[in-house]
Order: C-alpha cells, then structure tokens, then sequence
C-alpha cells in the first residue's frame, strides 16, 4: 500500500482491495512510526489500524530507541533530522510500548530488536538502538490498568 500512515483511513481503503480484513492479517509498521510526530498522534494512528482488523490480528514494531546509545542516537537523530524532508522522533521503550497496550504481547514483548527470539549468539549481542515487539488482537477488549506496564497514567 502506498500511503501516507498519517491517513489510516486511506491505507484501511487501499488494503482492503489487497487482502481479506474480516480474517486476522499483520500490521507491520517497521521504520515508519519514529518519522511520526508527536502532535500527530502516532499512538491514535495505530489504534484506528488495529480497531478496523479482527481478533487474531498481529501488530509488530520496530521503531528508532532515544533510551539506548542515548548520545549515538542523538547524533543520529539530528543528522537525520538536518537532510531529510520529515523529521525523525525517537522513541524510549515505554513510548513504543503503549502501542501494543490494547494487545497481548507477544513474547519476550518490547525487547532491543537483536534480542527478539535470535538464532544464535551472534544475533543475540547486536548493537542496534531500535525496540522491537510484537503484539496480538485478542477476542476480548482489552482494557488497560494502571498496573499494567504498557499503560502510562501520564497518557491519553
């Protein structure tokens, strides 16, 4: 699909001549979610995707980290930042948490990207500043609790 993912709505109309929404499908947002803004509501886009894809559908994420390699990434950020025509907003693990909130995790859940079910050693001790995770629909409304981690109380 190619859209902008400010506009669910229009990717919701482009996908569903692609493929069956009434049966579970993936909503992969790799390397995309860190060039929405704050004020555009990156978490509210996610929810319209996930709200409009039936029980049993999966939501994976893979999205730039501030909260590892914090001088790296911001070095990083702002090179980005400097040559590109969007900006880029790095999020910490409890940010690109709160977007699997209404979902089941997925284990291990939101984890460093290298240590998201590696094969080997090798894979396992990667250096790379992107959390990771992966997130199912369940058949209940899941409501969250202030208990649960996933859920800031500090957030709308």
């Amino acid at each position: 699909v190619d859209a902008d993912l400010r506009d669910p709505a229009e990717i919701l109309r482009a996908a569903a001549s692609l493929v069956d929404l009434s049966q579970p499908v993936a909503v992969l947002l790799f390397g995309v979610l860190h060039f929405i803004q704050d004020d555009e509501g990156p978490h509210q886009i996610v929810d319209v995707l996930m709200d409009a894809v039936p029980p049993g559908s999966y939501l994976a994420v893979a999205h730039f980290a501030k909260d590892l390699y914090r001088d790296q990434m911001a070095r990083f950020a702002g090179v980005l930042n400097e040559n590109l025509s969007v900006s880029t907003v790095p999020r910490d693990r409890a940010e690109v948490s709160r977007f699997f909130r209404r979902l089941d995790p997925v284990d291990p859940g939101v984890v460093q990207v290298p240590a998201w079910r590696p094969r080997n050693e090798a894979e396992s001790t990667a250096t790379a500043a992107v959390w990771g995770g992966v997130g199912r629909k369940p058949d209940r409304v899941r409501i969250p609790f202030a208990r649960d981690p996933a859920f800031e109380l500090n957030t709308p």
